[in-house]
């Protein structure tokens, strides 16, 4: 008997090993993920098909001032949390949208990806909500989505803070065409472990730690579960606007009070590994880029955090704030 129960526990806990080892799988629309948040959904007519938009809406909706938060192109909105909570303190209403294609909102088969579409879009969830003027952040990504709004919708935005915005130089003038197959065999290819490497590399200077590991729980999920296909076809089709759309040409419609918080190690640079033939620029020198664009947006502001790379507001979340509360309180 003692010799059954011993072989009992031991199954039992090989058991509970493999299931503690055996990642959750989600959905294409992250079905089971917790985001901080309650999460809302606005459905819309664009493209010749309805798509919902996710979206948290937090804080007093009578505030004087209402924030929108936009993501980057490797996550959605449940990485502002720590943000959301501190704009929450200073009284701001706070908008965090899932870009279509992004989080928890919808994944079409078949979408013409633009920023202005992007831009649209979010214009036409705050139109919904009776949001006539906002403060606007755009991380990573997000940066070329927030620029786009600005200045297409320029007596929208009361303030434009861009927290290492890629598009900062023209990627389609230094690298190569690419169909969007070559994005999408890459996407198929993706394992955890390269998502994980390219982020040390990448974002956090050859560092990780658990708040890194955690940003990665949703792809994780999705990559075991059935609809990776139709997620990464989307993440593919993201890549487009990234190289055929000059943000850097809008920059001169800026007209909005403007922050621009770069990570001067950040080395980000989209297309670095297809240069065309005879191109000898170094993509993503952000310390050269910050001052770029702040000649280039009149009247804006160049924060500069020397050290930090991509991620300045998981990196080093002290002297992050310092400098997005400097952007918020001028």
């Amino acid at each position: 008997m003692k010799k059954f129960c011993i072989l009992l526990f031991s199954f039992f806990a090989i058991m509970s090993q493999s299931l503690a080892s055996s990642p959750v799988k989600y959905n294409k629309e992250l079905d089971g993920f917790a985001y901080p948040f309650a999460v809302k959904t606005f459905e819309f007519a664009s493209q010749n098909q309805t798509l919902k938009m996710r979206y948290m809406d937090i804080g007093d909706k009578n505030a004087k001032q209402t924030i929108v938060l936009l993501h980057g192109k490797n996550f959605s909105g449940y990485y502002w949390e720590r943000v959301a909570n501190d704009l929450l303190k200073k009284n701001y209403r706070v908008i965090i949208p899932d870009q279509i294609g992004f989080g928890k909102s919808s994944k079409p088969e078949h979408y013409q990806y633009s920023f202005g579409q992007l831009a649209l879009n979010t214009k036409l969830l705050l139109d919904s909500l009776n949001i006539k003027e906002i403060e606007l952040v755009g991380h990573s990504m997000g940066g070329m989505v927030a620029t786009t709004f600005a200045a297409n919708y320029p007596n929208e935005v009361s303030k434009l803070i861009l927290i290492n915005s890629i598009g900062l130089e023209d990627y389609g003038k230094y690298a190569q065409f690419k169909d969007v197959n070559f994005f999408y065999n890459n996407e198929l290819g993706k394992t955890l472990d390269k998502a994980r490497n390219y982020q040390i590399k990448n974002y956090y200077d050859g560092k990780w730690n658990n708040d890194y590991e955690a940003l990665l729980i949703p792809l994780q999920g999705q990559l075991a579960g059935d609809d990776w296909q139709i997620v990464a076809w989307n993440n593919a089709l993201t890549y487009g606007p990234i190289f055929s759309e000059n943000i850097v040409a809008r920059f001169a419609d800026i007209k909005s009070e403007t922050f621009i918080i770069n990570g001067t190690r950040d080395k980000t640079g989209p297309g670095r590994g297809w240069l065309k033939d005879g191109v000898t620029r170094e993509l993503g020198n952000y310390k050269q880029l910050g001052i770029d664009t702040q000649e280039q947006i009149k009247g804006s502001v160049l924060i500069e955090l020397e050290g930090l790379g991509h991620m300045p507001q998981y990196e080093d979340y002290d002297t992050f704030t310092k400098a997005f509360n400097q952007a918020l309180d001028n």
